[in-house]
C-alpha cells in the first residue's frame, strides 16, 4: 500500500490527478478520467453517484484506502475521490494493486 500512496503523490506533482467531487465530475463529463479512486470510508451517496458515472461512461474504478490516507498522499486533508487523467499512470497504479 505504501507504493500506491507514493504513486498518488507523484501523480499529483505531475499534474495527472484531480480530487474532490466537483473536479472529478468535470473530468468524467469531459472524458478526461482514465481511472477513478474512491475511498472505502466515503459516504454511500458518494459511492453510488460515482459508480453510476463510471458505469455510464465506461470508466475503470477502484475502491481502496481511507479518506485521510488518500488525502495525505496528495497533500490534502480528507479526500474521498480521486480522478487519474493519464492512461499510462492509471495502468501503473492498477499494476501495483494486483
Amino acid at each position: 500500500m505504501d507504493k500506491f500512496y507514493s504513486m498518488l503523490g507523484l501523480g499529483k506533482k505531475a499534474g495527472y490527478i484531480s480530487s474532490g467531487e466537483t473536479a472529478c465530475i468535470q473530468d468524467v463529463k469531459k472524458k478526461k478520467t482514465s481511472l477513478l479512486i474512491l475511498a472505502e470510508d466515503s459516504s454511500e451517496n458518494t459511492k453510488d453517484t460515482f459508480l453510476k458515472l463510471c458505469r455510464r461512461n465506461d470508466i475503470r474504478y477502484i475502491i481502496i484506502g481511507e479518506k485521510e490516507k488518500l488525502g495525505h498522499a496528495i497533500g490534502k486533508n480528507l479526500t474521498a475521490i480521486i480522478s487519474i487523467r493519464d492512461l499510462n499512470f492509471s495502468n501503473a497504479i492498477l499494476k501495483i494493486m494486483k
